[in-house]
């Protein structure tokens, strides 16, 4: 048959010129983001990591051992947006999870859009779209380089880790809704859910996840990298006295309304039902949640025949139950370690069926995270190590009464959010104070708080530059139409902490290495394997995996191509 082939070629040189004017490119482009993995979780349980996960990535593909974001706040909604669009909230526009509009006079939502429709879900859950986002994506471009015949679908526990990464142009975006366990959309992206969607919803798997307890994968004895079980810094579930293992899922998850009684007849069981449950949202905290994703993941490879169509198709998977998990309880901690046993797994799955489906070597596949995580103040504390926790109301009211004591009875402050804090500008305007003197006097008020080492005011940001250091970290991030007036630095180790005094768990959001060092590591078509110590910085990302496809790059990129993985 190559004969023939061959001859073939020979007798028509045409045909065999447009044979060879085929752009090479892998069939499909999968994104992997893990929500809050510190790039340490690569090599702190490498001697309990089978072969088919991490290590395959490792073992095979290439990593960038000093990859960092550049930006802070470091949060998930700037973290995936960040990845995609290959720039920084500055260009972007998504400064935080939430942030305070001065327009309306309220909070708004990352990914909130009323002007759109939910699509399997409750109206909270589904009224989504990625309109605050100033940027295109890869995914974006990749649609228009192939004259919107990629498909592009964004899958994910989060809205934002889901909607973000897929882009304004996406085929698909599909996030999870607690209320009724099931993965939904909005109108804007189709008029109705695929009947396979309907389907994949209808057979209870979020049910099922919770009818067992989370016990460890390992016996516990073998936790050796993590704290003990019983600590007091971990956050307990709620109807739990302790945050010990066994996690008991099905009591914590008590008590059945008619539309999950539905889900459990349709799941099938007649004989053995399933216990009766009510809180589907739990599954977020635990690491079934990631299950659940890679479930769904493997369906959308299936019925949406992705990488299968002659055409380089995107895949943007996001875990996000890594990051429930290491807010309640920590880095530290063997529920944390626990998950990433697990999801290596998921990953040998996902990995797996990459190759049965779209073929070795075909799939380009890269794996980062959207941000990384402090210890525990708790577990630093124990330990002698420097690091403390401040409420937000606490900076908010501090800095208020501040105000007050200095110009005298108002609402000064509108907000705290995201290390920043929002002035009433009216208000200073009809009082005839300058706005950049209240500026000066809050950085003041705030450098008196504990754990502050450093405030900014909004224009000095807007009147300097900086290359590298705090002041970088802080104006990568800023954008005026939607940022604070005055900005703060919290001590190495500081946390926002929403459970103070008593702080529980931990969080993430400064310019800290422990906050913005990841792992990035590529895989697959066109990838050698090799590592590199040379810094990366997260909106490399994007202009990277524009030269493997040899499209454009999104819109707003500030990144430049890594060269190493590229062989360029």
């Amino acid at each position: 048959m190559k004969k023939i082939i061959a001859l073939a070629l020979l007798a028509f040189p045409a045909l065999a010129q447009k044979a060879s004017d085929a752009l090479p490119r892998p069939k499909l482009v999968v994104g992997i983001v893990v929500d809050q993995m510190r790039y340490d979780y690569l090599y702190r349980y490498w001697s309990k990591y089978p072969a088919g996960g991490f290590k395959r990535l490792l073992g095979e593909g290439f990593s960038y051992e000093s990859c960092h974001y550049n930006y802070v706040p470091t949060y998930t909604g700037p973290g995936h947006a960040s990845v995609y669009t290959g720039t920084t909230p500055a260009v972007h526009g998504i400064i935080g999870n939430n942030w305070f509009e001065r327009e309306t006079g309220k909070d708004t939502y990352v990914t909130d859009d009323k002007t759109v429709q939910p699509l399997g879900g409750t109206v909270a859950a589904g009224q989504m779209s990625p309109r605050h986002m100033l940027s295109t994506t890869i995914t974006d471009e990749l649609r228009l380089a192939t004259n919107f015949q990629a498909k592009t679908i964004g899958v994910s526990m989060k809205d934002r880790g889901s909607i973000l990464p897929a882009g304004h142009s996406a085929t698909a975006a599909y996030w999870y809704d607690g209320t009724n366990g099931a993965f939904i959309s909005s109108t804007f992206y189709q008029p109705d859910l695929p009947e396979w969607v309907k389907k994949f919803n209808a057979a209870g798997h979020a049910v099922a996840y919770l009818t067992k307890p989370w016990n460890t994968l390992l016996p516990i004895a073998q936790y050796t990298e993590s704290s003990p079980d019983d600590v007091a810094w971990e956050a307990a579930f709620k109807g739990e006295a302790k945050p010990v293992f066994p996690h008991d899922l099905p009591v914590l998850a008590a008590g059945a309304p008619a539309a999950v009684q539905q889900v459990l007849k349709n799941a099938g069981d007649t004989k053995n039902p399933q216990p009766p449950t009510q809180n589907l949202d739990l599954i977020r905290s635990t690491p079934f949640g990631n299950s659940l994703t890679t479930d769904f993941a493997l369906e959308i490879l299936r019925q949406e025949q992705m990488g299968q169509r002659g055409i380089t198709d995107f895949l943007a998977v996001s875990f996000s139950s890594t990051d429930y998990v290491g807010h309640q309880f920590g880095p530290n901690s063997i529920e944390a370690e626990d998950t990433y046993l697990r999801l290596d797994r998921e990953l040998a799955r996902l990995f797996d069926a990459l190759d049965k489906q779209v073929g070795k070597g075909q799939a380009l596949v890269f794996l980062t995270a959207d941000h990384a995580a402090a210890h525990a103040v708790g577990f630093s504390n124990a330990h002698r190590l420097p690091g403390g926790g401040v409420g937000p109301a606490v900076m908010r009211d501090s800095v208020q009464s501040a105000l007050v004591r200095q110009y005298g009875p108002g609402q000064w402050v509108l907000s705290y959010e995201n290390q920043q804090v929002y002035l009433n500008r009216q208000l200073l305007k009809k009082k005839n104070i300058e706005l950049g003197k209240a500026q000066q006097d809050v950085a003041a008020a705030l450098l008196t708080l504990p754990g502050v080492t450093q405030s900014l005011t909004a224009l000095d940001l807007q009147r300097a530059h900086w290359s590298e250091g705090l002041g970088m970290y802080q104006e990568n991030g800023f954008y005026a139409p939607r940022s604070g007036d005055v900005l703060t630095v919290l001590a190495p180790s500081w946390l926002e902490a929403y459970s103070f005094p008593v702080v529980k768990g931990t969080t993430h959001g400064s310019a800290g290495a422990y906050d913005t060092h990841v792992p990035l590591l590529f895989w697959g078509w066109g990838v050698k394997h090799g590592e590199s110590s040379a810094p990366a910085r997260i909106v490399d990302i994007a202009p990277t995996i524009a030269q493997f496809l040899h499209i454009q790059e999104p819109s707003g990129c500030s990144g430049t191509p890594l060269r190493d993985v590229l062989g360029r």
